[in-house]
């Protein structure tokens, strides 16, 4: 990536409905450019999607906690799907540490989320959980500063005269 990549990005972030020969004008480069490069960052994986951002207080789950998980040994595709079929598991990851997996959860209230935290704790392959409830947010989600901090970087080292 580089920094027209990261510009492009950063242009869809501020401008989500934008189309390309609007990310052309705001990046000032040809719209075969700018569908050149977004069509190749979607091949590469790199852009995932064009989804809209969702506000979670704004949508009725004002509740946002952190749960790890301790599981059984060789659970880790039941824990899956136990994770998977829950609707307020935001995301899951497995992890290194004590923990082997963390998930992010939110609810409509604190009861919703014990309901959540019960339902977990009640399944077989998960031997001990814990739970952090949110209560700001600090930093949002983010990844343009560490792509644009990263286009900025040298590729190569410098030549030797």
């Amino acid at each position: 990536m580089d920094a027209l990549d990261v510009a492009l990005i950063e242009a869809l972030r501020e401008n989500p409905r934008a189309g390309d020969l609007e990310l052309s004008r705001l990046t000032k480069v040809a719209r075969a450019t700018v569908q050149s490069r977004l069509g190749k960052m979607e091949a590469a994986g790199i852009i995932t999607g064009y989804g809209p951002d969702v506000d979670l207080v704004a949508a009725g789950h004002p509740v946002l906690a952190f749960v790890t998980l301790e599981i059984a040994q060789g659970s880790l595709e039941a824990v899956t799907d136990e994770l998977e079929s829950l609707p307020n598991v935001l995301e899951a990851y497995v992890t290194s540490g004590t923990a082997d997996v963390v998930c992010k959860i939110a609810a409509t209230s604190h009861d919703d989320l014990q309901a959540t935290l019960l339902h977990i704790s009640k399944s077989g392959s998960v031997v001990r959980s814990t739970s952090v409830i949110v209560l700001s947010e600090l930093v949002k989600p983010r990844v343009l500063p560490m792509l644009a901090r990263d286009a900025q970087a040298p590729k190569r080292a410098p030549a030797y005269r």
